[in-house]
């Protein structure tokens, strides 16, 4: 069987947009949808301060009114797929994390119910992103018209081929454009100990920067030939280079940190401001890590 897509649902405005998102993702990949909703189920008064609240038969039925609510906006969106729910005991990040350990991809808005209305990332999408056992969508606005893009932020590293493959991927199955975005602030070092120039011409290191991008996709060019791809080098932080693709983007996607629990300052930045969804991506042998 294939491994499901899990979306996180809370009821917000934002959850049901990543559900919409999902869903289709879903059909795209031909897997099962799994619709998740986290509740702390306190059955007895405990001396707690602030107290939590009671669950009871009412909090049940509100969370299956809820839950039901996703299963018809997703149906709405891919009526032949196969939708199934859970109500998760715990706080959220952590419950959907341990729910989506078989799954492919973790889906969740970028603002729920919860938290201060002025910051831009929930702090379950925030969470999530940085534990998460595979990639992660934080879905931010409905789904884009046509005409639009991928986006992979590409640093020219070994250790991104998971991440291509899943960026080509994405673009074969939407039948979209590939942009590879590639930044750079100064003269990247190539080996340990290398020391950053404090005196460099702009353009010929903007030369060996266009080159180190076209090795780095070189061989995906011949894996996926019915992908149009377009390489973008730009001096500048790779986050404004990124929030800037997004502006008409369809998706962005970013490698996850190698270690758990940090974001870089990039994904950070993209996750308040990008103008599109952003993957988190994760490969599957980090799962266990």
């Amino acid at each position: 069987m294939t491994d499901p897509i899990v979306v996180g649902v809370d009821g917000s405005a934002s959850s049901l947009q990543a559900v919409t998102w999902a869903a289709q993702e879903a059909a795209l990949r031909e897997a099962p949808l799994h619709i998740v909703h986290a509740a702390l189920r306190w059955a007895y008064d405990v001396p707690l301060v602030p107290q939590p609240a009671h669950w009871g038969p009412a909090e049940e039925a509100a969370c299956k009114e809820l839950l039901q609510r996703a299963v018809e906006q997703a149906r709405s969106d891919a009526p032949t797929l196969e939708v199934t729910t859970e109500i998760l005991d715990g706080g959220a990040a952590e419950a959907i994390a341990i729910a989506a350990e078989a799954a492919q991809l973790i889906v969740v808005g970028r603002r729920g119910l919860g938290g201060f209305t002025g910051l831009l990332v929930g702090s379950v999408s925030y969470d999530l992103a940085a534990r998460s056992p595979c990639s992660v969508v934080v879905v931010n606005r409905p789904p884009a018209a046509q005409d639009t893009e991928i986006v992979v932020g590409v640093t020219g590293r070994a250790d991104q081929d998971p991440l291509l493959e899943f960026a080509f991927a994405e673009a074969t199955l939407r039948r979209r454009p590939l942009r590879a975005v590639h930044a750079w602030t100064h003269p990247t070092t190539r080996a340990p100990g290398d020391m950053q120039p404090l005196v460099y011409d702009i353009k010929d290191v903007g030369d060996e920067e266009a080159r180190l991008l076209a090795e780095s996709l070189g061989g995906w060019r011949e894996r996926f030939p019915d992908v149009t791809l377009v390489e973008h080098v730009a001096h500048e932080h790779p986050a404004k280079a990124l929030i800037d693709a997004s502006e008409t983007a369809e998706l962005v996607i970013v490698g996850a940190p190698g270690r758990r629990l940090f974001l870089t300052s990039t994904v950070r930045a993209l996750l308040h401001h990008a103008q599109a969804p952003v993957v988190v991506h994760r490969p599957p042998h980090a799962r266990r890590n």
